[in-house]
């Protein structure tokens, strides 16, 4: 049975990048083909977001493309789903990380068995609740 991966969203900004600061072991599975790399909705929807409000200035791929390229690039496009808004509320709730968008992600990574890649330290709080990789 294939191993599914969720991509963060600077995950799949850094890999349509092609930005050196994911490690050759964590490009080596997002790039093995035996492995489902999933790609969610609520990232694009966080990337719309913050290029509108200027925090990602380097980056200016619009949605559209970045939706075409992942699908290029072999991975499975997530809807939002009520499954994902359900399992939001199984999330454990940290003080200092109310992030929605990471808390929708992780409960995606949930709701499908998938292991969450990610550079964020704040995933580490969940790694009772989810498989992380980074």
């Amino acid at each position: 049975m294939p191993n599914s991966y969720l991509l963060d969203t600077h995950c799949l900004i850094w890999f349509q990048e092609n930005n050196p600061k994911i490690p050759s072991r964590v490009l080596d599975i997002i790039q093995n083909p035996e492995n489902i790399i999933l790609f969610s909705q609520v990232s694009l929807y966080e990337i719309a977001i913050k290029q509108k409000i200027g925090k990602l200035p380097d980056f200016k791929s619009d949605i559209i493309e970045i939706h075409q390229q992942a699908i290029k690039d072999n991975f499975t496009f997530i809807q939002l789903q009520n499954k994902h808004l359900s399992s939001y509320s199984k999330v454990p709730l940290h003080d200092h990380h109310r992030d929605p968008f990471d808390r929708f992600l992780i409960a995606t990574a949930y709701e499908e068995e998938a292991t969450m890649v990610t550079v964020d330290s704040n995933f580490e709080l969940y790694r009772n609740f989810i498989s992380i990789l980074w």
